[in-house]
């Protein structure tokens, strides 16, 4: 007789380091843990300070990442007042090794310094638009702070959640405010949700594609599965037939231009009263695009594929320690 196989389970907290950085997994042992507790844990990078962004949860051991790792204690008052004096300390960090920048006359922009909780290690942010040479930067940094120095190459979209800012919408940054991880954004979503393919409509304060165009696209691709293109010949339900001129997504509608009378009109029907007879070859469709606007396309690609080549995350680039 065969035995189902045992589920493993593990009980877990979530601990985030930075606002909207991503969340890593601890074991909370027996410790009295909640949302919000601060938390002193062991990482790759060393010694950490971090908050806890909810209470402890049960998850299948498949979906944790191994070795994982226990809580070393609640954070004291004392530990408080350590990372404060951290984040004071990254400030002298920072204006030090931008000056040491200018002095080797280094093609690259410090973006933020961060000093780990126990001191061990200083890490250093920077964006440059290829490698860069900073051997000599980082010996000298190392006898100025007499501890281990990491520099890391970020892209543009890592440069903009670290600074911050507001969208074009008045609001804080997303990437800032609360994503921890950046999603592929392509110029199929915007077309998706017929946006204008404007490069400056659509791209955000990093450069690259706004990530909130990801947002509405599954909901966008469901309410286009049924709706015709434009440039397809449809039947009506009271049996006009004509092109299709617009259609509206959210309302569900569809504009023809129709013959009546030797003179053409438009009408509009729900899409739930239209058959399509004869669809428009896509090969018309994308030299209308091409027609329209190849420059801003252009554009567009060259955003998309360099956010591509790019990738995600912090931690791009050379390291030397």
């Amino acid at each position: 007789m065969e035995h189902k196989e045992e589920k493993k389970e593990k009980k877990v907290v979530g601990v985030r380091f930075r606002t909207a950085g991503k969340i890593y997994y601890f074991d909370p042992g027996s410790l009295e843990i909640r949302r919000g507790s601060r938390v002193i844990v062991e990482t790759a990078r060393g010694v950490e300070f971090g908050t806890v962004v909810g209470d402890p949860m049960i998850l299948p051991e498949k979906k944790i990442s191994q070795p994982l790792k226990q809580v070393i204690r609640l954070a004291t008052a004392d530990d408080e007042e350590r990372e404060k004096l951290n984040r004071s300390r990254e400030k002298e960090a920072f204006r030090i090794c931008q000056e040491k920048i200018r002095q080797h006359g280094l093609e690259m922009k410090l973006i933020d310094a961060e000093y780990t909780f126990d001191s061990s290690k200083i890490l250093f942010y920077f964006t440059a638009d290829g490698r860069v040479d900073f051997r000599d930067l980082v010996r000298d940094l190392a006898g100025i702070f007499r501890t281990r120095i990491e520099l890391r190459q970020i892209g543009v979209r890592d440069e903009t959640k670290i600074m911050g800012g507001y969208g074009i919408c008045g609001r804080p940054l997303c990437c800032q405010a609360y994503l921890s991880d950046f999603v592929p954004v392509s110029i199929k979503m915007a077309k998706e949700q017929n946006l204008s393919l404007n490069p400056t409509k659509i791209s955000g304060s990093c450069g690259r594609l706004m990530c909130c165009l990801k947002y509405e696209e599954e909901t966008y691709e469901e309410l286009n599965r049924n709706l015709p293109k434009a440039g397809d010949e449809v039947r009506a339900s009271d049996g006009l037939t004509g092109e299709v001129s617009s259609v509206n997504v959210l309302r569900q509608t569809v504009r023809i231009l129709v013959e009546v009378d030797d003179e053409k009109e438009l009408h509009e029907y729900p899409v739930s009263e239209l058959t399509i007879t004869r669809k428009r070859r896509r090969g018309q469709a994308r030299a209308a695009r091409r027609e329209k606007g190849s420059k801003e396309m252009k554009e567009l690609e060259r955003m998309e594929h360099a956010d591509r080549k790019s990738g995600k995350g912090k931690g791009k680039g050379k390291k030397d320690e």
